[in-house]
């Protein structure tokens, strides 16, 4: 699997769902979609985690005339210019990602402890099950200097809340991670293959 994280501040919410939504009606013709997750933060954060299933494909779609436009198009809605993350070391834990969750968080920084920190992440997958049974699952994307961006999905706000109350990661995995970021969409939108 393949991420690549767009992210810019924008206000103009509505225009860029509608062109996320346009964008997703484009036909696939083979580039290897397999969906992405959407949302804004509270104060204006544009995030979109996209899944393809390789990198060439996620490549050669990006050079597609009709994803230049839409590019183009969408850099015209942000205020500033958007980054671009480009993730061909994906994890997968839990269910992944869910096109059902009501709330979505989004995690990045850095590790030095890439592998570790990814061995963690599946190890403990039964058992955060048995102990957040808010959080659906989720995909985490490394970079080639240790940048992550981790998104979480969780059944819904309110049990993502009182779960955090209630449990904690684990201090390995904690000590893994610095310049820590956290990113909560409360309205977040998918689209699927």
């Amino acid at each position: 699997m393949f991420i690549q994280v767009i992210q810019a501040k924008s206000t103009r919410r509505d225009e860029v769902r509608a062109l996320i939504e346009e964008w997703g009606n484009l036909p696939d013709e083979g580039f290897g979609f397999l969906g992405g997750t959407y949302g804004f933060t509270d104060d204006d954060e544009f995030i979109g985690v996209v899944r393809f299933d390789s990198k060439e494909k996620a490549m050669a779609n990006s050079a597609r005339p009709e994803t230049d436009a839409m590019a183009k198009r969408m850099a015209e809605l942000m205020d500033g210019p958007p980054t671009f993350r480009d993730c061909d070391d994906v994890t997968v834990w839990g269910d992944g990602g869910s096109d059902d969750a009501g709330f979505v968080q989004i995690i990045q920084g850095k590790t030095d402890d890439p592998d570790r920190l990814k061995q963690i992440m599946t190890d403990d997958a039964d058992n955060l099950r048995q102990q957040r049974p808010d959080i659906i699952g989720g995909t985490s994307a490394l970079e080639d200097d240790g940048s992550f961006t981790t998104t979480i999905a969780f059944t819904d706000e309110a049990s993502a809340r009182e779960g955090e109350k209630n449990s904690s990661p684990p201090e390995e995995f904690q000590a893994l991670m610095r310049d820590v970021r956290y990113f909560d969409l409360r309205d977040p939108w998918f689209a699927s293959a």
